[in-house]
């Protein structure tokens, strides 16, 4: 990995979430310098900064995480300064003794770091005495507070658009495959045709696995948001789309490896497996139609009816092909059941 690609990130941050992240600093500087005078409020314009997050929920994770570090940074500076006495290798001692102290607590990361840094400002910008400690402790949870009322009251964040993006992706991915599968069933295949198409197939994971991200950063970004009532019932309809969807890919995956396990050139002159052809493309519209109907693909659809009207209900095959015949009509059969719910 080079240099580049370890300062530069993938993509930059909205510009609005800089505005917010510059302005709440500004603020939580000019109040706490205002309530709290005497001191640089260093410790409320750093809360303000890192509270400032892409979610208000994070927001307040990040606040309560900063809350506690610097309060537990600050009771350990200030009780090395009493005992100890003012030196500067005691920076040294205070920084040690935190880190100590968090990892005995078990503390995240971010709250670990966060406790030595404090206890080491103490230390460094001033006084060690309990009133300046206290003050320190007040002055970060202004900087907090003042970052979440921010973040909070200026265009709250709202991941839903890349929910409905992620989700639309597998819907129409997943109609592809069942469409793929289905054409594979009807006519001869050679084999890197079969390779090609256990391959598309096997795609379908990471985008079912993106999409159920999306979703859940989505509902973790209404969490303490005002604007949660306008996009509650969207992510509701998402969520409960892809626990439909989610079962309708592993079958459709474990369909594809059956045909490629156990493919034959014969397996289209099987009257039964047409007939399991036309059912998947139907399930094909019927995949497409509920993707439309949760709002998540926007592209009008040719019918607004279910296909999927009557299970399918076949002879015992005349060939040497029922076992990979009733794998499929079993894996059809669940389709059936997810698509129509019940």
């Amino acid at each position: 990995m080079g240099i580049t690609a370890t300062l530069r990130a993938s993509k930059r941050p909205p510009l609005l979430q800089v505005a917010k992240a510059s302005v709440a600093t500004i603020a939580a500087w000019l109040v706490a310098g205002w309530l709290i005078p005497g001191q640089l409020p260093v410790f409320a314009a750093i809360a303000a900064l890192l509270v400032v997050q892409p979610s208000v929920n994070q927001s307040f994770g990040k606040a309560v995480e900063r809350s506690v570090g610097v309060i537990l940074g600050v009771l350990i500076a200030t009780a090395i300064s009493l005992t100890v006495g003012q030196n500067s290798w005691i920076i040294l001692v205070a920084i040690v003794v935190a880190m100590l102290v968090a990892w005995a607590l078990k503390m995240t990361p971010g709250t670990s770091n966060q406790v030595a840094i404090s206890a080491m400002l103490v230390l460094a910008l001033g006084s060690s005495s309990p009133e300046y400690a206290l003050d320190r402790v007040i002055e970060t949870l202004i900087g907090a507070a003042i970052g979440i009322v921010v973040n909070a009251a200026v265009v709250p964040p709202v991941a839903v658009a890349p929910a409905r993006r992620d989700l639309a992706l597998l819907g129409g991915e997943l109609a592809a495959s069942l469409d793929r599968l289905a054409h594979a069933l009807e006519a001869p295949q050679s084999a890197p045709q079969l390779q090609q198409l256990m391959l598309e197939a096997r795609l379908m994971r990471p985008m079912r696995d993106a999409a159920d991200a999306s979703i859940s950063a989505g509902e973790e970004s209404l969490t303490f948001n005002p604007r949660r009532s306008a996009h509650r019932t969207d992510l509701a309809e998402m969520r409960a789309l892809i626990e439909r969807l989610s079962p309708i890919v592993t079958q459709v995956i474990g369909m594809t490896r059956a045909t490629f396990d156990h493919y034959d050139p014969s397996l289209a002159d099987e009257p039964t497996v047409q007939a399991i052809a036309e059912q998947l493309r139907r399930a094909a519209h019927d995949v497409r139609l509920a993707v439309h109907l949760a709002d998540v693909d926007p592209e009008p659809m040719t019918s607004a009816i279910p296909a999927l009207t009557a299970p399918l209900v076949v002879s015992p095959p005349r060939s040497g092909h029922w076992i990979l015949i009733g794998s499929l009509m079993e894996d059809l059969r669940r389709i059936r059941g997810e698509l129509l719910e019940e």
